[in-house]
């Protein structure tokens, strides 16, 4: 998919320049994410064959950055969306009286 592959290219992107404003050497960070030098650069180029566990290590190893993860989906408007359109709603109290 296209869109999927530019979207990793800019998350890729994102994670070197996070590891360069750290002044982090690739050695360091793959080497505290458990993965190759050559993985790391896979990573930093938005690679769609690395596992997602490979990136959520290297965003670990940068300082705890694996925590971003949990915003995805966070505020899904159009689940949402949909989910309410689904609800069913009254259009009058019910007569019943407690």
């Amino acid at each position: 998919m296209p869109g999927t592959e530019k979207i990793l290219k800019t998350v890729g992107e994102h994670i070197k320049l996070a590891r360069l404003r750290r002044n982090l050497t690739a050695e360091l960070v793959a080497e505290r994410a458990g993965v190759s030098r050559s993985t790391l650069w896979k990573v930093e180029s938005g690679n769609p064959a690395v596992a997602m566990g490979i990136y959520a290590a290297v965003l670990h190893a940068l300082n705890n950055m694996d925590q971003d993860l949990l915003l995805i989906a966070k505020d899904d408007e159009l689940g949402r969306t949909i989910q309410d359109m689904k609800l069913i709603t009254r259009k009058r109290a019910s007569g019943r009286r407690r």
